[in-house]
């Protein structure tokens, strides 16, 4: 681009393109950041409570109730069972979990692995979608700074496919622009992949026609941005109770079974 600009003697516009292109998609990834710090501050508080009580209380009420020598409710037994459990085989477990997460990272370095798991994120529910308008809003806004730059559409195509992050979208991009080399238009080449939502596809054909297409994908990437924000904090707003029940239950259940014991003992008691 700064090759363009000092071709065209048009540095100082490109060098601005660049600085505002830079400054939105760091402010987007402030604002998700942001989002997701408080449903994360509490899966680790959540998580830390939790083992907790099955490192230091749960051991001791367990000693407690087998000296008792009496029968114990089910969710006790349960509740002794999971702690014997995780003590007894927790370090196995550990060593499997870490040997599984390493060698999906080490694969998911390999072409087919990175294929299948870029896959995988478009697919996803809830998740899959915002995957998807997060690749194509920096697609088309690289685009649109890269045409205004006075590059051709071929070069665009090539440089903006390896900012997407996505191999699935990035070979349609590579796709599409073998067909353009061939004079197939832009929003038919893109329309082919089946990839592409319609909106983006109506932009960029509209843009073609009125010769304003850098326009057309800039607003493509302000309303995948917008969708984005939207989407993200709706996420949140239905993860933050979600995560509260899920503690509750789990929390709930193991207050359950302790104190049931302790009401027998005073039952019989009485």
């Amino acid at each position: 681009m700064i090759r363009a600009g000092e071709a065209t003697g048009t540095l100082e516009n490109v060098l601005l393109r660049l600085a505002e292109m830079a400054e939105r998609r760091t402010n987007l990834t402030n604002k998700v950041k942001g989002a997701m710090a408080y449903p994360l501050f509490m899966a680790i508080v959540g998580v830390s409570v939790i083992v907790f009580i099955f490192t230091f209380v749960i051991p001791s009420i367990t000693k407690l109730f087998l000296e008792m020598n009496r029968q114990l409710p089910w969710p006790t037994v349960m509740l002794m069972s999971i702690n014997s459990f995780l003590w007894d085989y927790f370090w196995i477990f550990a060593v499997i979990v870490t040997g599984i997460v390493i060698a999906i990272v080490f694969w998911s370095k390999t072409t087919k692995g990175r294929k299948v798991w870029d896959q995988l994120k478009l697919k996803l529910p809830l998740f899959g979608n915002l995957n998807r308008k997060i690749a194509i809003s920096r697609f088309s806004r690289t685009l649109a700074v890269l045409l205004a730059s006075g590059l051709s559409i071929v070069e665009t195509l090539e440089l903006s496919r390896q900012v997407i992050g996505n191999t699935v979208i990035s070979d349609v991009v590579d796709e599409a622009k073998d067909a353009i080399s061939h004079g197939t238009g832009i929003a038919e080449s893109f329309q082919r992949s089946g990839v592409f939502p319609p909106i983006v596809i109506h932009m960029i054909a509209a843009g073609e026609k009125s010769g304003g297409i850098e326009e057309g994908l800039t607003n493509v990437a302000d309303a995948f941005d917008n969708d984005v924000e939207v989407t993200v904090k709706a996420l949140t707003s239905l993860l933050e109770p979600a995560m509260i029940v899920l503690l509750g239950i789990i929390v709930g259940f193991i207050v359950l079974a302790i104190l049931l014991p302790i009401f027998d003992i005073n039952q019989a008691i009485v």
